[in-house]
């Protein structure tokens, strides 16, 4: 029980192991519970509250929950509470888009999301050893980013006005991982650190994710 509770120091702003002691990146997380928000405002502009726009949303506000727990307490189980979010919305958006957007069954859209799933295991591991850490962990990050470069440049290659914002997602997503990895290695000359810009700006890459969803997704077919 006791490793669970072993204090972390992964970030530039953190001064200790007290609660409030990375106030920015704990504060700019409700960057996605916004993100959440607008993108269910839309959903329900356009009639589209479904239950897999609603759990995708929740899940982005979920990520803003977890993630703001990290950035207090700053322990084990709240990293865990922070990264299984992230990983169960890649995945639930992957397969939402491959099916709502692509048209593809979900029997499809669910075997193609669980070989991105093991393959992203792979690469994130096969990224780690290659790059001996150099990435301060965004390697695990580098799958997703590819994903949304191939899923766009199919779309805008179709004529389909959702790889605009798949496109625009992704290039969003590359400077949000771009400040991440940043974050440890500026410390000296920038003690606030740049990870509190990865929130930011990858809550703006799930709203867009979210946004293409509702926007060009094909309404489930009625019961």
């Amino acid at each position: 029980m006791s490793r669970w509770l072993t204090p972390l120091d992964n970030y530039c702003e953190r001064t200790g192991p007290e609660f409030w002691s990375e106030p920015i990146n704990a504060v700019t997380n409700a960057a996605f519970v916004l993100a959440a928000f607008l993108a269910w405002r839309e959903a329900r502009r356009l009639g589209k509250e479904d239950p897999l726009i609603l759990g995708l949303c929740g899940l982005v506000a979920v990520i803003g929950i977890g993630s703001f727990l990290f950035h207090s307490f700053a322990q084990r189980w709240s990293l865990m509470a922070d990264v299984i979010p992230i990983q169960i919305f890649i995945l639930a958006a992957l397969a939402a888009t491959l099916n709502r957007v692509f048209g593809l069954s979900w029997k499809v859209a669910g075997l193609a999301t669980l070989g991105a799933a093991l393959a992203v295991g792979f690469a994130g591991g096969w990224l780690r050893t290659l790059t001996g850490g150099a990435l301060n962990g965004s390697e695990g990050y580098l799958p997703p980013l590819f994903a949304l470069i191939v899923t766009s440049g199919i779309l805008i290659s179709r004529g389909n006005p959702a790889g605009r914002l798949l496109g625009a997602a992704a290039l969003v997503f590359t400077v949000s991982l771009t400040f991440r990895t940043l974050d440890r290695s500026i410390c000296e000359a920038f003690p606030l650190g740049t990870h509190w810009l990865w929130h930011a700006l990858n809550a703006v890459t799930l709203w867009l994710v979210l946004v293409t969803i509702i926007r060009f997704g094909r309404r489930p077919a009625a019961p």
